[in-house]
């Protein structure tokens, strides 16, 4: 006889002659030596795990009362959770577990549904068992994601931060930016509608209000573009050049009203349109400086001309009412003697007569005076 224990965390499989008999619980067994028996004892704390067909076994319904049995289909996998806390993944096959000492949970995933139930805690996928069985996706708080299904497209995804199933089913995010963005159109050549070919940097600021509009257009950015490229070309061409210096402006109003009756076809919101530079050749910009500067000198000989005129009528009036008034020429004479006196640092008198008679006699335009300075 040869002896066999069994401890309490184990259990035994008899076989006879290569063949399954039973299940042993915690004991002690005797066995004829001269008989082929054998016993593979297994941890009841890990999964059932022979080298055999589970098949085998599941005959033994006293077996049966202590596992707990899992079948996973081909489009399938499952989540197996342990005592509460996430264990592994199980893929397509056949499982068995002790149900003795730790209780297992197990959550049937569908992956030909890709989107991660929200029942399902996040914090698995910080597992590496999960490796290979997810992906995810990210949309920042200024953008919006659109969801396709193989291609097809499923809804809008809001800012945050998205798990999928790897599957049949391919899974792709389209990332729409709805920050305010800018063309920047540099050195646009036109031709104004007097044939003078200058360049135009323009700009113009718009953001995205309608994604789903957006995706449905081939290149939304450079259509964009060229609409406003064609709006510029459009008013430039009916101006002559000096009407567009003057009304430069005005050309951003324009373009950015004719703008906003395309927004609905792009699905954008434009913002603000405007004209940064207006480039001239140098043959036009050389004319351009020469009759600014005959201009500026034409009006400098007027204004010239109109301080002369006024001086002189200041004159003439001052002539008039001193002509009118002797008191008045009297008081204008002393003012101009004064003026002369503040000047001259010697007067020398020839003649009789007091100062006052003299200086009168001066002033009467009589020759009997002589003065130095």
């Amino acid at each position: 006889m040869f002896k066999k224990i069994i401890k309490n965390d184990e259990r035994g499989l008899l076989f006879k002659d290569g063949n399954y008999i039973k299940c042993l619980k915690p004991g002690k067994y005797y066995f004829n030596p001269f008989v082929d028996y054998k016993i593979i004892p297994l941890n009841i704390n890990e999964s059932f795990n022979v080298r055999k067909d589970i098949n085998l076994f599941l005959q033994d319904e006293n077996l049966l009362k202590e596992l707990i049995l899992v079948d996973v289909k081909d489009s399938e996998i499952v989540l197996h959770y342990e005592d509460g806390n996430f264990k592994e993944v199980l893929p397509a096959g056949k499982y068995a577990y002790w149900n003795i000492l730790k209780k297992h949970n197990f959550i049937s995933i569908d992956i030909n549904d890709p989107e991660v139930n929200p029942k399902i805690d996040i914090s698995i996928f910080n597992n590496p068992e999960l490796n290979g069985y997810y992906s995810v996706y990210e949309v920042a708080g200024y953008e919006t994601g659109v969801l396709y299904y193989n291609n097809v497209m499923q809804k809008i995804l809001e800012p945050g931060r998205y798990y999928f199933w790897e599957g049949p089913t391919s899974v792709n995010i389209t990332i729409i930016d709805l920050r305010q963005h800018q063309i920047d159109m540099t050195g646009q050549e036109i031709m104004t509608e007097d044939k003078v070919s200058l360049r135009l940097n323009f700009v113009c600021h718009y953001k995205i209000v309608n994604p789903l509009k957006v995706i449905e257009i081939n290149g939304y950015h450079e259509q964009v573009y060229i609409l406003l490229q064609l709006i510029l070309r459009e008013y430039v061409g009916s101006l002559k050049l000096d009407e567009l210096l003057k009304i430069k402006e005005e050309i951003g109003n324009f373009v950015l009203s004719r703008l906003k009756e395309k927004s609905e076809d792009f699905g954008i919101q434009f913002l603000f349109a405007g004209v940064k530079d207006v480039i001239l050749p140098g043959d036009v910009k050389e004319i351009l400086n020469t009759v600014l500067l005959a201009e500026k000198k034409a009006q400098a000989n007027l204004i010239t001309r109109r301080e002369e005129i006024a001086s002189t009528r200041s004159l003439l009036n001052t002539a008039k009412l001193m002509d009118e008034n002797q008191t008045l020429y009297r008081l204008k004479e002393l003012e101009f003697l004064e003026k002369i006196c503040d000047k001259i640092g010697n007067i020398s008198l020839l003649g009789g007569g007091n100062l006052l008679e003299q200086l009168n006699s001066l002033l009467a335009g009589k020759d009997t005076t002589k003065l130095n300075q």
